[in-house]
C-alpha cells in the first residue's frame, strides 16, 4: 500500500539533531523497534528503519536505494554533488564499482598490513606520554592523534600539518545545538581541506613517492581494451572521505572502547591480565573491539535515496523520499543479539551480524584498517596498565548526526 501521513502514528519523538538524543539514542531506538520499526518523520522529511533485518535488507538493496546523493541528512550535503566530499560512498554502480576498484589498487590489504609496525610505533609514542602523565584526556592526547597520524602516513602528509587537519576534520562533523544543516564552519573546513589536498596531489603528480596518493595517480583499469584512471577530482574526493571515514570514526571507536571498558572493569581485568606481550594483548583485546563496534558503534546512521518504490513492514516508501538506516539500533536488536542486547558483554558472538561497517557493495573499504588501529591501540593500553578509569562527569560528547563518540574523555591510569 502507499502511505499517507494519516496512515502513520508518529507517537515517538525522534530528532537526529537533538543534543539529548546524542547523549543516549538507545532508548529511542528500542521504542522505534518495538512500536514504529518503519518510522515516517514528516518534520524531518525522512523514513527510518530500526530493526536488524530491515537495515540489512536496505544495505543489500543497492538498486532501489541509492547512495548517489550521499549518506548525510544535512540538506546542503544531500544532493547530486555529494561525491565531491564522500567519494564512492556517494555513488551507485557502475561508477561506484569502477572508482572502488581503482582506489583498491592503491589501498591494498598488503599496504594496510605493512602499516602495522608503524601503527605500533605511533601508538607507543603517544601512549608513553599518556602513561607519564597518568592523568590526561584520552581523546586529545591519544585517540584524536593516532588515526590522523595513520591516515597522514598513508597519504604522505607531514607531521607539521596534522594538528590543523584534525581541527578541520572535527569541524566537518560538529553541529551546534539547533543547527540542522551544514554550518558555515564546516563549509570553511571543507574548503580548507580541499585546498590542502589539491596542493598535495599536485605535488605528488609532479614528484611521486611511495605513499597512497602517488599510487592512486598511477592506478589504472582495463575494461574492454580501454584504459581508465582516476581524475584529480576523484582522488581529492577519496582523500576527503579518508578524513572522516579513516580518521573520525576510528577516533570515536577508540574512545568508545575505553569508555565502556572503564565502566566494565570486571570484564577488562582478565584482558589486562592476559596481555603479557604485544601478540597476546592483540588477541585479548579483539573481543573488546568487537563488542564496542556492536554496542556503541561510531557510525550510527546512514541515508539512502529511494529511486523506486520500496516496501518495508507493510508500508510503501515512495520514490524520491529518503530512508535513514539506523545502524546503532540494528546492533541492539533483541531478535538477533538476545534478551541482553542492551548489555555490554565482551565475548559475545557477533562477527557475522553487526552492521557497523555496512553490508553489500558499500561494505567499508577501510574496515580492516579501523580494526587494526583500534586493536593495536587497545593492546598497548592493556599490556602497560594495571587499571584505568574515566571521568564520566567530565566527559563531553561529539554532537553529530552520523558519528557518535567523545570530544573530551578525561582518563587516569595506573601503569604496570
Amino acid at each position: 500500500m502507499t502511505v499517507t501521513d494519516s496512515d502513520m502514528q508518529q507517537s515517538i519523538p525522534f530528532d537526529p539533531y537533538d543534543y539529548g538524543f546524542h547523549e543516549d539514542p538507545y532508548p529511542t531506538y528500542a521504542r522505534l523497534r518495538a512500536q514504529e520499526p518503519v518510522h515516517h518523520n514528516v518534520d524531518g522529511d525522512f523514513w527510518a528503519l530500526s530493526r536488524h533485518q530491515d537495515v540489512a535488507d536496505a544495505f543489500r538493496d543497492n538498486v532501489r536505494l541509492s547512495n548517489s546523493w550521499g549518506v548525510s541528512l544535512d540538506p546542503a550535503a544531500y544532493n547530486e554533488n555529494a561525491e565531491f566530499s564522500m567519494s564512492f560512498l556517494a555513488m551507485d554502480d557502475p561508477r561506484h564499482l569502477r572508482l572502488r576498484k581503482l582506489v583498491s589498487k592503491g589501498f591494498t590489504p598488503r599496504r594496510v598490513g605493512e602499516l602495522a609496525p608503524r601503527i605500533a610505533e605511533l601508538t607507543a609514542r603517544h601512549w608513553d606520554r599518556c602513561l607519564q602523565l597518568g592523568d590526561f584526556d584520552f581523546v586529545h592526547d591519544f585517540a584524536g592523534l593516532l588515526p590522523m597520524d595513520v591516515v597522514s602516513e598513508l597519504l604522505g602528509v607531514g607531521e607539521s600539518d596534522r594538528a590543523h587537519l584534525r581541527t578541520q576534520s572535527d569541524l566537518l562533523i560538529h553541529r551546534e545545538e539547533g543547527v540542522t544543516d551544514v554550518p558555515e564552519a564546516a563549509i570553511h573546513a571543507y574548503l580548507d581541506l580541499h585546498g590542502f589536498y589539491s596542493s598535495l596531489l599536485a605535488e605528488r603528480r609532479a614528484s611521486p613517492g611511495d605513499d597512497l596518493i602517488s599510487a592512486l595517480t598511477t592506478a589504472e583499469l582495463v575494461d574492454g581494451g580501454e584504459r581508465t584512471a582516476l581524475s584529480d577530482d576523484e582522488i581529492i574526493g577519496f582523500m576527503m572521505l579518508m578524513v572522516v571515514a579513516g580518521n573520525e570514526t576510528t577516533t570515536k571507536l577508540l574512545a568508545n572502547s575505553v569508555y565502556w571498558g572503564a565502566r566494565s572493569a570486571d570484564q577488562i581485568a582478565p584482558i589486562i591480565a592476559a596481555s603479557t606481550d604485544a601478540d597476546t594483548a592483540v588477541e585479548a583485546v579483539t573481543p573488546w573491539v568487537q563488542e564496542t563496534l556492536r554496542y556503541d558503534t561510531s557510525t550510527q546512521m546512514l541515508v539512502r535515496r529511494v529511486v523506486d518504490d520500496v516496501e518495508y513492514g507493510g508500508f510503501t516508501i515512495p520514490a524520491g523520499d529518503r530512508v535513514l538506516l539506523l545502524i546503532g539500533s540494528a546492533n541492539r536488536d533483541e531478535e538477533v543479539f538476545g534478551h541482553d542486547a542492551d548489555r555490554y558483554r565482551i565475548g559475545r558472538d557477533s562477527d557475522r551480524t553487526i552492521m557497523s561497517f555496512g553490508l553489500g557493495t558499500h561494505f567499508c573499504l577501510g574496515a580492516h584498517l579501523a580494526r587494526l588501529e583500534t586493536e593495536i591501540g587497545l593492546a598497548q593500553i592493556a599490556r602497560t596498565v594495571r587499571s584505568f578509569d574515566v571521568d564520566v562527569a567530565g566527559s563531553n560528547r561529539v554532537h553529530s548526526v552520523n558519528v557518535r563518540g567523545f570530544a573530551d574523555l578525561p582518563m587516569t591510569v595506573k601503569a604496570r
